[in-house]
């Protein structure tokens, strides 16, 4: 393809991922499949410039004026890029596959863009986002949001317990010339950087189970829900299985083997579907149940849990470095419907607890309404729970003593951490912890 085709195509994209609901990479996808002429080659350029105009989708339709695809190409060339007018005239022709010629308008905002942008276009967010973010990061909103959306995301790598150790899985991936990096915050965790997100799952470490990939903070969260061999877990809202497995890995017994009892709820048989496959190359194993939305299915589970991790539905606002078409999809009726929703999730969950027994709430989210909020409001309505310090869950050996340096710098001797790619370098995560009363 012609760097002008490339250009048209990326516009053809990005004018799909504003109509649908669909991920960004699906959208991606089902391009290339209706268009099996574009090359390898081809397909990673246009991914790669529509995640970058993704990214910057808030200066590039204030300075064209306009957010269609179109419109974000020309910004990007103009912005991204720095190509003279001239020159993106002549990608601009409307010859063969190129885009059609520039307008008399898109030609004025190229050449004279808007000055002073707003501060949430600065961020890089929506207003009400930026608002959302002021209130809770105080002078740090805007570095904050900047964070959460412009940097691509790295790859990050989760080392299987019950497979080995991180040395092995470091000879694996090294041996297919693929050299990792440890993370700072998880001791099983690896890091790539992103050009290679394609490239993992082809290799051995990953069709043998010895890594699985997790982004670093959603390690942490496993790990500091304090799963161990023996116990009686549940996943409550598994999905996939992500957390499941890392669960299964915490619960490893002396022999190397899982032990104890774990249980995957979830209330989209879809989704757990995809479990049975994944806990088989992992070597790990778990019951799966599909229950209803007010936790019909679960009567079996009442108060027998040692620990039940609730990683609730959200805005998924954490995911936006590799999520960035998600800051322009969710809406304030979506943040109040889900704190709305949380709440009572979490108290279905409660239920499983035995006495004595921890729950643990966790998000992908960095709204305060679907975090702290929803934590306050079922400590004050569920007095049978006491506050579980972070400090205390950070003794986990699967943390580093950075992470529990960075822990204790965040939480204090409170139950609940927000991390966020600003902070600890890892996508946005909440976690509250409690325990109920004996």
């Amino acid at each position: 393809m012609t760097p002008a085709a490339r250009l048209a195509a990326t516009i053809e994209v990005l004018d799909a991922i504003a109509a649908e609901r669909a991920p960004a990479d699906q959208c991606l996808k089902a391009w290339g499949r209706s268009h099996r002429f574009a090359g390898s080659g081809d397909r990673r350029a246009i991914a790669v410039r529509t995640y970058d105009i993704l990214r910057a989708r808030a200066r590039l339709a204030w300075a064209m004026g306009a957010e269609d695809g179109r419109a974000l190409v020309l910004g990007a060339l103009a912005h991204l890029d720095g190509l003279a007018v001239d020159r993106i005239e002549a990608l601009f022709s409307g010859d063969g596959h190129a885009p059609a010629a520039l307008s008399d308008q898109e030609r004025v905002r190229l050449i004279m863009p808007p000055a002073d942008p707003p501060p949430h276009v600065l961020a890089g967010v929506p207003e009400f986002v930026a608002q959302a973010l002021k209130r809770q990061f105080g002078e740090d909103w805007l570095a904050e949001a900047q964070a959460l959306v412009q940097p691509r995301a790295p790859v990050d790598l989760r080392v299987n317990a019950l497979c080995g150790g991180v040395e092995g899985a470091l000879k694996l991936l090294a041996h297919e010339g693929i050299e990792a990096q440890r993370t700072p915050l998880s001791a099983w965790g690896l890091r790539l950087p992103p050009e290679l997100a394609a490239d993992v799952q082809k290799t051995r470490a990953y069709t043998t189970g010895w890594i699985e990939v997790q982004d670093e903070g959603s390690q942490l969260m496993a790990f500091l829900a304090g799963a161990r061999p023996g116990q009686v877990v549940v996943d409550y809202c598994a999905g996939g299985g992500g957390k499941t497995l890392a669960l299964a890995a915490s619960m490893k017994s002396s022999d190397g083997r899982g032990s104890g009892r774990l249980i995957a709820l979830d209330v989209n048989q879809r989704r757990l579907d995809a479990v049975p496959e994944r806990l088989a190359r992992a070597g790990a194993q778990a019951e799966l149940q599909l229950i209803g939305p007010d936790g019909e299915g679960t009567e079996a589970f009442q108060a027998v849990a040692d620990l039940v991790l609730v990683d609730a539905p959200c805005t998924g606002s954490g995911t936006w470095r590799r999520r960035p078409e998600g800051a322009w999809r969710v809406t304030p009726d979506d943040v109040a419907r889900l704190a709305a929703l949380q709440p009572q999730i979490l108290a279905r969950a409660a239920g499983l607890v035995k006495p004595g027994g921890r729950l643990v709430y966790v998000t992908c989210s960095v709204f305060a309404a679907e975090n702290d909020g929803v934590a306050a409001a079922f400590a004050a309505a569920h007095p049978g729970f006491r506050p579980l310090s972070v400090a205390s869950a950070a003794a986990a050996p699967a943390l580093t003593d950075a992470a529990r340096a960075r822990l204790a710098e965040l939480a204090g001797d409170g139950h609940t951490v927000q991390l966020t790619p600003r902070r600890t370098g890892t996508d946005g995560f909440f976690i509250a912890l409690f325990e109920r009363l004996p």
